[in-house]
């Protein structure tokens, strides 16, 4: 697949809210590929230096940690221009932060909708705006956008969060066409139901409104959802992006791969 199990050594990764869960997964395999990585935060806490001391030390290879509010774009400038200059640019953006709102449209808050517009959608080009001449010089480069199911689909109550993901995979074929010949892609991973601290809690919350265990609650809320019955594992949705990073994955540009237990497909 890869070429040797240092396939991206020299490169440099940048992910987005990368210091715990998904981001934290797709950044280890990044790294066990060889990769040098920028690991974003909002706040540069405890828990985020201790990411980045493991993983650094656990792979072997040089981490920066940077802490960014993705709603300035002042911040993410000034985020790109630190990677530029530890690591000389920026080889692979992985496009993962994300904020969600529930509730109606008519009852959200203005501030809700600006926000998801700036985290999960225009922080997602600033970032590749600021890479893609680093990229385009070295002929190499290669951006992943984390869209989701709710990127080929809706449901009710979450209009900011549905909207940008499919925005997103209007921006992923926008860039790839773009870049087809200049030895970057683009594309787009649309996760299905992951274990994130989110969803674990509000699985746990349905459990005790519900008075049924935690593990009836996880059931039930998945069997709505996939048909496997069981979570998408975050080391399979990163090693998904690492293929994507891999020279195999270098004619795949501007697709959109569920990685979703079959949701999509039902």
């Amino acid at each position: 697949m890869s070429g040797g199990p240092a396939f991206l050594h020299g490169r440099s990764a940048l992910i987005t809210g990368s210091t715990t869960s998904l981001g934290l997964a797709i950044a280890g395999h990044l790294a066990a590929a060889g990769a040098r990585i920028v690991l974003h935060t909002l706040h540069e806490d405890e828990q985020a230096r201790h990411a980045q001391a493991e993983l650094a030390q656990r792979h072997g290879i040089d981490v920066l940690l940077q802490a960014a509010d993705l709603n300035e774009v002042d911040q993410i400038e000034a985020m790109a221009q630190a990677a530029q200059r530890a690591f000389g640019g920026i080889d692979i953006v992985v496009n993962n932060a994300v904020i969600r709102h529930f509730g109606p449209a008519d009852t959200l808050p203005r501030h809700h909708w600006d926000e998801a517009l700036a985290v999960n959608l225009s922080a997602a080009f600033h970032l590749a705006r600021l890479a893609l001449p680093g990229m385009r010089a070295r002929g190499w480069g290669r951006i992943v956008n984390m869209s989701s199911v709710y990127g080929m689909g809706a449901t009710a109550n979450r209009i900011g969060y549905i909207t940008t993901k499919t925005a997103l995979i209007g921006l992923t074929r926008a860039l790839a066409m773009e870049t087809a010949q200049d030895g970057i892609t683009c594309n787009a991973v649309s996760p299905g139901t992951v274990p994130t601290p989110a969803i674990v809690t509000r699985i746990a919350g349905i459990a005790r409104e519900q008075g049924i265990t935690e593990q009836q609650a996880q059931s039930d809320y998945l069997a709505d959802r996939q048909p496997t019955g069981r979570f998408v594992d975050m080391e399979n949705v990163a090693a998904l992006i690492g293929f994507l990073c891999s020279d195999a994955g270098r004619d795949i540009t501007g697709a959109v791969l569920p990685i979703d237990g079959g949701w999509t497909a039902a």
